[in-house]
């Protein structure tokens, strides 16, 4: 019998997050993992007893020390692995995992000038209380410390290829077709614009926080003080975590801030996407080299000539597993039978999952874009082999003429369309065709010294409106707060 897997030490990951690829994703582990779940928890249950004893909600309490302070926020701070296995040790008993880290605290306050105020700790509170400010201040650190400086630089690395490449001519498609010819660069151009958008959406979502007991209504708080205001207490102690107070709730924070990002994250995954198989398709046109060392100690098994396009492949696939999670996770979570029911609690733990497949995701873009050469000889030998494109121009000069009293310009479309449809036109016939229309002479010449690579209009110089974005470039820094 084979043996088992599940039963080797230390454990084996289920995920390739967490097996394979845990290195590029690592860092959000502070953020999003149970321990900092954990974490976040005690952070959330010790500033709740700093806050209602500096606020005297409490009357007839002393306030604390600044050693006392000190200690009461040293808990989250040294919480490591000894503590993890503590915390894990007393949910055991618990079978609650807030009710653990409540424990957890009083533990490390029994023997101390605190312990008289022990049972402070969590008063007033629901789980949800300290559940929804836990994964607001998570959510928070992973989005803006994590993935957003991730997100920015692959922006940043694009834009300067955009800058790079902006007057290298390249032959457009639409719809798989031959169409009117562009730059490299003004089209990488259009991409950095779309996620530059992103990179200002998601930071700007509030993050939201509530603290208002069972059902919403701060009634174990009203009956046990009723002199004190409780909602002053509940927004300034939301405000003082950095939050943005919600102040009308069910149980549960509504969660609807959350579903709001993790739209725009998806958003901004879905346009990475879209670069990562156009970037694919410019590789398989020969418009891109991919450098071996960049991309890979092996393309093919079998294949010695070939150099895979790797990396926007595996950021294809990432990105569409943590759209799939994202849009989930903003599915569910904006919705709670009643007052109250437990289907946030195990969605929000894939949080951390969509957020890591999108992180893989650009660690691998950003290491594909590195790796790539531009082949100007490809474009442009493409460009040569398409002067039907300029079939547009000649026709929109004809129209302009025939507007303005030309004689002899009729139907342009129409004469243009039987040059050009289903037809390969070499520069010498088109040429030919130009000097047939009987165009006024400065119109002529114009047109006779237009080829396909130079007929790019204004894209050079449209990716000078990079400049304008406040991310990918060196215009800006992060906007992550």
């Amino acid at each position: 019998m084979a043996h088992s897997f599940a039963d080797i030490t230390p454990p084996i990951a289920l995920t390739p997050l967490d097996g394979r690829y845990r290195s590029q994703v690592a860092p959000l582990v502070d953020h999003l993992s149970e321990a900092a779940l954990n974490r976040a928890r005690l952070v959330v249950e010790t500033e709740w007893v700093i806050h209602l004893l500096d606020r005297e909600a409490i009357p007839g309490l002393r306030t604390l020390t600044e050693d006392e302070r000190a200690l009461l926020r040293s808990i989250p701070e040294e919480f490591g692995a000894k503590g993890i296995a503590e915390h894990a040790e007393i949910e055991r008993e618990t079978v609650h995992d807030v009710k653990a880290v409540e424990y957890y605290i009083k533990r490390r306050l029994a023997g101390t000038s605190l312990e008289p105020l022990a049972e402070i700790v969590h008063i007033y509170c629901t789980s949800e209380d300290v559940n929804n400010l836990s994964y607001a201040l998570m959510v928070r650190g992973a989005v803006h410390d994590v993935w957003l400086p991730a997100y920015e630089a692959v922006i940043g690395d694009l834009a300067q290829l955009a800058r790079d490449t902006a007057e290298v001519p390249m032959l457009s498609r639409t719809h798989g077709q031959p169409a009117t010819p562009t730059t490299l660069g003004k089209e990488l151009a259009v991409f950095v614009h779309r996620l530059s958008r992103q990179a200002r959406r998601i930071p700007a979502n509030q993050i939201l926080g509530k603290i208002n007991g069972a059902t919403g209504t701060y009634a174990a708080h009203a009956i046990s003080v009723p002199g004190t205001d409780w909602e002053e207490v509940s927004r300034s102690f939301v405000e003082h975590l950095g939050l943005t107070w919600n102040p009308l709730t069910t149980q549960i924070e509504s969660h609807d801030w959350q579903a709001e990002i993790y739209a725009d994250v998806a958003r901004a995954g879905r346009i990475l996407h879209n670069l990562a198989t156009d970037v694919w398709t410019y590789i398989s046109q020969g418009y891109f080299r991919q450098r071996l060392s960049a991309q890979g100690g092996t393309g093919s098994s079998t294949m010695p000539h070939k150099v895979n396009p790797i990396r926007f492949e595996n950021a294809e696939a990432n990105l569409e597993i943590s759209g799939a999670l994202l849009d989930s996770l903003s599915q569910t979570l904006v919705t709670s039978r009643l007052q109250r029911d437990l289907t946030d609690s195990t969605t929000q733990r894939n949080i951390g999952t969509a957020l890591g497949h999108s992180l893989l995701a650009i660690a691998n873009l950003r290491k594909g874009l590195a790796g790539l050469d531009v082949d100007p000889d490809a474009m442009a030998a493409d460009l040569e082999g398409n002067w039907e494109v300029l079939g547009e121009a000649v026709q929109s000069v004809m129209r302009t003429l025939g507007v303005q009293g030309t004689t002899g310009m009729d139907n342009p479309y129409e004469r243009l369309k039987e040059l050009t449809r289903g037809h390969r036109v070499t520069g010498e016939g088109m040429r030919e065709f130009i000097e047939g229309l009987g165009l006024p002479e400065a119109e002529r010449d114009r047109l006779l010294a237009l080829s396909p690579a130079t007929y790019v209009g204004y894209a050079a110089r449209l990716v000078g409106h990079l400049d304008e974005d406040p991310v990918g470039g060196d215009t800006g820094g992060s906007t992550a707060s």
